[in-house]
């Protein structure tokens, strides 16, 4: 059953809210979900896990799910559907996210929109008037922000860590990130074969504009030679030479893994308001036009470009992710039951943990230029053109 503005006016009117009994005698249990920023593969299969976990727990209490649409709009603007573990059934397989997402940034949260509205004050008021016990909120960075903010103002609060980048703080892997790298991976390895008969340099930007994870990942696994991270700035004329190399050794192609963004030393060098304007005098779409020109004129073979973009969000979720999220979900009921609320249910050496959003909330996880898997990568070979 779904409510927007003035269907939720009806729902207040005319559905009996009562936070302690039901009307068989049970209590009851009020749990709010939604799903923000951008998508990625295993949403669902979080949000089943959660339902599942409260389910096969509640025997003594009746349960009801509000599903927010298009994640933080539809807590600000009380646009909601009435959920059952039917919704949640079959699920664990489907790519996306059953609720709908879109992007609310959190330096806008104070701002009010277009008719003046407080956004905070009401998403505060829509949990308290569906007489929540807790809104459980899937997302990434700027979702966690917003999530402690929504602490700080008395709501009971628990998160499961979304994204592809695996950026956030406080959990050694999010869902998502393992579904991106097998699709980037699979783009790399279906690229062999064209860049070998053609004897080209091919350049594959992946998805990744503060921190490289993916990138990495897929480079490692699908035999880059070279990969360019957003943490260690590259040197054109290091790349170059790089290429030169392989042609001298009688490598016919070179395959170039880059995070979209990936910058170069002297870039890397300019202040924030610098670095902005000369970004938006631009010409190129991406880092790979740009990276494919400069190669080009340094190098006597033919460069081309493959970008996969969305399709690293789309499809089924691997395996792994379909784990990791399930477990995620599972403990995050657990935790809503035993009222351990303000957290990000994380995964720290393949133990649940709990993390305090206080903790997490603006920190970003980057690959750290002297970690063990740079220094392996580069024993097997691989270049950062910063060497």
């Amino acid at each position: 059953m779904k409510y927007s503005m003035p269907g939720w006016a009806w729902y207040m009117d005319n559905v009996q809210v009562d936070n302690e009994e039901s009307q068989e005698g049970k209590s009851m249990l009020r749990i709010g979900m939604l799903t923000s920023g951008g998508d990625c593969q295993a949403l669902n299969a979080a949000m089943r896990g959660v339902v599942k976990g409260i389910y096969s727990r509640c025997k003594d209490k009746d349960v009801e799910i509000y599903g927010f649409r298009e994640g933080y709009k539809g807590l600000i603007y009380s646009n909601f559907e009435m959920l059952t573990s039917r919704d949640f059934s079959g699920i664990l397989t489907v790519g996306g996210t059953i609720l709908g997402t879109s992007r609310q940034p959190f330096k806008l949260m104070r701002v009010p929109d277009k008719d003046g509205l407080d956004k905070v004050e009401a998403m505060k008021h829509t949990y308290h008037k569906l007489n929540l016990n807790c809104l459980v909120i899937l997302g990434g960075n700027g979702t966690h922000k917003t999530a402690n903010l929504l602490r700080e103002e008395g709501l009971n609060i628990i998160t499961l860590p979304k994204t592809i980048d695996n950026d956030l703080w406080g959990t050694d892997m999010t869902f998502g990130f393992q579904s991106a790298v097998d699709i980037a991976t699979d783009t790399i390895d279906k690229i062999h074969t064209t860049a070998t008969s053609h004897n080209r340099v091919f350049i594959i930007e992946i998805m990744g504009h503060r921190v490289g994870w993916v990138a990495l990942h897929a480079a490692i696994a699908g035999g880059a030679d070279i990969v360019l991270l957003p943490e260690i700035p590259y040197d054109i004329d290091v790349i170059v030479d790089a290429i030169h190399k392989r042609s001298e050794a009688g490598k016919r192609f070179t395959i170039i893994a880059v995070a979209e963004g990936a910058i170069s030393k002297k870039d890397a060098k300019l202040s924030k308001k610098e670095l902005k304007e000369k970004q938006e005098k631009k010409r190129y779409p991406s880092v790979a036009f740009e990276l494919a020109e400069k190669v080009q004129k340094r190098s006597d073979q033919e460069v081309r470009i493959a970008v996969p973009g969305h399709t690293q969000r789309g499809g089924s979720p691997c395996p792994y992710d379909r784990v990791l999220s399930t477990r995620l979900g599972a403990a995050a009921a657990e935790a809503i039951l035993d009222g351990d609320f303000g957290n990000m249910v994380a995964i720290k050496n393949d133990k649940v943990v709990l993390m305090p959003l206080s903790e997490v909330a603006g920190k970003l996880k980057y690959v750290d230029p002297k970690s063990d898997i740079i220094k392996e990568a580069k024993l097997s070979g691989i270049s950062f053109g910063d060497e």
